[in-house]
């Protein structure tokens, strides 16, 4: 195919994308408030975590109904179309994903088509399974965080404030989560080793558990437990996938890689005494006629022409 042919075969698959996106934004912003085929509502289901709050600490309508602040006459629509939007997004990630996938393939081989297939299935269950950490964590955590100084002060929580904080939950959580497959990604194409990391897991295991604790939104301890303990344990079985991929491939650990841990002295090595250079030996004549000129006198500078060079 010509770029132009190339340029219009992107255009096609982007409009697509973008109509199945449109369409599924509009089941989300519908799906927020009813239940279509018998399903929960995804307003009801993200706001099960506050719903399940004690009584206490909840707002009290007088109707009994769990339901959250609005602060501006158009808080409630945009919040309604921003999860809607988002909704879309997964809704229609089998169609853009697979457009992306159609677009992409034909530049592959075979092997290269297997592992990026392997490879998306992967990043999308990772990310499932991080929001779906996130939720159960957010559902045990809200209460602590709720009940934080409850002898000075009543919770009130808008539904912004309240949707935006489950929403960047779930993002961080399913983002997190990939940090494993990126590992495994870096030992398939030889960059990463596990020799070069295996000594190295205490750092590894500390940077994890300072990265949830400045990740999570709410910097309460049960997120942050829970996330530096799962990306511990994913990142422990990414290395036993290095280990097994290098044994497989029969990689060898270069000695040169053992001597960025030495000091300069000791990985240069002691230095041998030094050896006198010898005298150099006179090289012969190799000139052509040189026998002739020697017999006969003359010399190589009475043969010399006005521009140097000899006869």
């Amino acid at each position: 195919m010509t770029l132009v042919e190339h340029l219009k075969e992107l255009r096609r698959r982007i409009i697509i994308s973008l109509s199945a996106l449109v369409v599924a934004t509009v089941l989300g912003f519908i799906w927020y408030q009813h239940a279509p085929l018998g399903t929960i509502p995804l307003g009801e289901l993200l706001r099960g975590p506050y719903c399940n709050l004690p009584s206490e600490m909840r707002i009290s309508t007088g109707d009994g109904q769990c339901r959250l602040l609005a602060t501006s006459p158009f808080e409630m629509l945009m919040l309604r179309m921003k999860i809607g939007g988002l909704a879309g997004l997964v809704l229609a990630s089998p169609i853009w994903l697979y457009q992306l996938w159609a677009f992409i393939t034909p530049g592959l081989l075979r092997k290269e088509r297997r592992w990026t297939f392997a490879f998306v299935t992967v990043a999308v269950t990772l990310f499932v399974l991080g929001a779906v950490l996130a939720y159960v964590v957010l559902s045990v955590g809200l209460e602590f965080l709720m009940g934080i100084g409850e002898e000075f002060q009543a919770s009130a929580l808008t539904g912004e404030r309240y949707f935006s904080f489950v929403l960047n939950l779930i993002l961080i959580f399913g983002i997190s989560f990939e940090v494993p497959l990126l590992i495994v990604m870096l030992n398939i194409i030889g960059l990463l080793e596990y020799a070069q990391i295996k000594d190295k897991r205490h750092i590894i295991i500390v940077g994890l558990f300072v990265f949830a604790a400045f990740m999570t939104p709410g910097q309460d301890p049960f997120s942050m437990v829970a996330l530096a303990l799962s990306m511990s344990l994913l990142v422990e079985l990414s290395l036993q996938f290095c280990r097994v991929n290098d044994k497989r491939l029969k990689r060898e650990h270069p000695e040169w890689a053992d001597l960025s841990d030495l000091d300069d002295d000791e990985a240069s090595g002691p230095i041998a005494h030094v050896t006198p250079v010898s005298r150099p030996a006179p090289i012969a004549d190799s000139t052509p006629h040189a026998d002739t000129r020697r017999k006969h006198g003359t010399s190589e500078s009475q043969n010399r022409d006005p521009f140097g060079d000899v006869l």
